[in-house]
């Protein structure tokens, strides 16, 4: 769980953009946007198949 605390007289924007680095190190965004909808096993399996050909194909192409 992420946790800010605030100093006495630190302004709220340096707050605001310690928070976002905190939550986006934490990885909570991600997690949130994942979790959004119920996604079946089969789709996750498919996206995933699609994800590791899309790099394969990335590396071979950089590869001479």
């Amino acid at each position: 769980m992420a946790e800010i605390r605030v100093k006495d007289g630190e302004p709220i924007e340096g707050v605001i953009k310690r928070m976002k680095k905190i939550v986006e190190k934490a990885g909570i965004l991600g997690e949130v946007r994942k979790r959004e909808h119920y996604e079946k096993p089969s789709v996750k399996k498919k996206k995933k198949m699609m994800a590791a050909r899309k790099r394969a194909v990335k590396k071979s192409r950089t590869r001479f």
